[in-house]
């Protein structure tokens, strides 16, 4: 049985050479669990050795680590959070993984370890879940950037995700895991994909791999746990968006299905000042696929 050697702060240097960032020295990141009320921890990786002031939510599924390449392009002092039942955080005791049910906790984090109000930036369901956070806990968000995904994903615009999501949660082998995974992301290259394994998954005592977010909950950590209830048009989570003071910004990856032309004339009208970018080559991680592009 083969062990994998996985250091979490021994990557950086592959991130900067994969999209030709300069790399002096390792960033200053260190690991920061912040608890929340009912005695659980949710942990976050703080960038930097200043006040914070952008926050990085990612999305179902994922870890704070997804952020790497784009918190390192952006150099700027930042939080990246773990979210509830995901990386290195506890697991909600309700298994309730919906952006309501995650905003207060998110919340949590940004009056403990950011300067507020905070740039938020959240991708899929941490987009929605950073949504949430501005429209009940305005005081502490300055602007937000929901990255691919609106109040108006479906179960079909996320299709290729879900079935990702819901395959297998234990595999033979990391080269088992990593054929999967590439399967998926056929544009990523596999160094990316190799070190999000690592980031993403652990390798049990018997030499097999188990994904690190909870597949148990009542409610999905994908896309689809945005919709909360109702059709993807009617989602009471538009009403949301609209009560939000802050700027706006939403984010497509061009290759994406997640967002469509629909969800942005209904986006337009809940927030007429919203700004649209569009990233070219990615899809629906577009700090996966485009981190650099993301940063500007």
């Amino acid at each position: 049985m083969d062990r994998v050697a996985y250091d979490e702060f021994g990557l950086f240097h592959e991130n900067a050479s994969e999209h030709g960032l300069p790399f002096v020295a390792a960033p200053i990141v260190r690991r920061v669990p912040v608890p929340v009320p009912d005695g659980r921890q949710v942990s976050c990786l703080v960038w930097g050795d200043t006040a914070p002031a952008v926050v990085f939510v990612h999305g179902g599924a994922q870890n704070a680590h997804t952020w790497d390449t784009t918190i390192m392009a952006l150099g700027v002092a930042a939080v990246a959070i773990d979210l509830p039942g995901h990386g290195h955080s506890d697991w909600r005791r309700d298994g309730i993984y919906t952006p309501r049910s995650l905003a207060d906790d998110v919340a949590a984090v940004v009056q403990a370890l950011a300067s507020t109000p905070a740039v938020m930036v959240g991708m899929s369901l941490g987009g929605l879940t950073a949504m949430e956070v501005a429209a009940d806990h305005a005081a502490l968000v300055s602007s937000l950037m929901m990255v691919d995904i609106t109040p108006g994903v479906n179960a079909a615009k996320a299709k290729a995700v879900i079935d990702f999501v819901d395959g297998p949660q234990s595999f033979p082998s990391f080269a088992a895991l990593l054929e999967r995974t590439m399967a998926h992301n056929p544009t990523r290259r596999e160094s990316s994909l190799r070190r999000g394994i690592l980031h993403n998954a652990r390798q049990l005592a018997d030499g097999t791999w188990a994904w690190r977010y909870d597949r148990g909950s009542k409610a999905r950590t994908s896309d689809t746990a945005g919709v909360d209830d109702g059709t993807a048009a009617t989602s009471p989570l538009w009403d949301d968006l609209e009560r939000i003071g802050c700027p706006v910004v939403l984010v497509r990856g061009a290759l994406s299905p997640v967002v469509d032309d629909d969800d942005v004339a209904e986006a337009r009208r809940r927030q007429p000042t919203i700004r649209v970018e569009q990233v070219e080559g990615a899809g629906h991680s577009v700090q996966g696929d485009r981190p650099p592009e993301l940063a500007v």
